[in-house]
């Protein structure tokens, strides 16, 4: 199923042909160097399968994105819902929008063309009032992706899952609310 279309992107169910990509996009270390680790093809199988779960039990989640010009899978973006929060803050639990995309996706504006119809559709159609991103500090491309689709500077906040030492520890909240 097609859930949301831009003049680019399609964003879709996942698909068993999408493991070995995603599994690729998460062994890339490029791609996950906001990240503190790449994943195996064992944990990506594990993040597939949480994926869809969330889809079963919520209606909504990470979306798998295909560029329309060559129907070829870039990605995903999409929600993370109330019972996916991993760890204590006092913004949690929350819906939080995020995205990966494959490296020869980036600097297209794939990322905020596709970030931007999931907030009018979470809004609209999912009847969100809240919406919120962190990542951590030193990520600028998703800051950039935060602030282009409309979404408020909150606070700077340590990652209680990211070690002390970590250059990764120290997170930045973004926030939207329905307008």
């Amino acid at each position: 199923m097609i859930y949301l279309e831009t003049s680019r992107l399609q964003l879709r169910d996942w698909e068993e042909t999408d493991l070995e990509p995603f599994s690729r996009l998460n062994a890339d270390e490029k791609v996950m160097r906001y990240f503190p680790k790449t994943l195996s093809i064992e944990e990506t199988n594990v993040f597939y399968k949480s994926i869809i779960s969330e889809f079963k039990e919520c209606g909504f989640g990470l979306y798998a994105v295909e560029a329309k010009e060559n129907k070829e899978f870039i990605g995903f973006i999409g929600f993370i819902g109330f019972h996916r929060a991993t760890f204590e803050a006092d913004f949690t639990p929350c819906i939080e929008i995020g995205w990966r995309l494959k490296k020869e996706a980036w600097g297209k504006g794939y990322a905020t063309e596709g970030a931007t119809a999931c907030l009018h559709y979470g809004f609209k159609e999912l009847g969100f009032s809240d919406i919120y991103s962190f990542t951590a500090d030193v990520n600028q491309p998703s800051k950039n992706v935060m602030i282009k689709i409309g979404m408020n500077f909150i606070k700077t906040f340590n990652h209680p899952k990211v070690k002390k030492d970590s250059p990764l520890k120290k997170h930045v909240l973004f926030h939207i609310n329905q307008k």
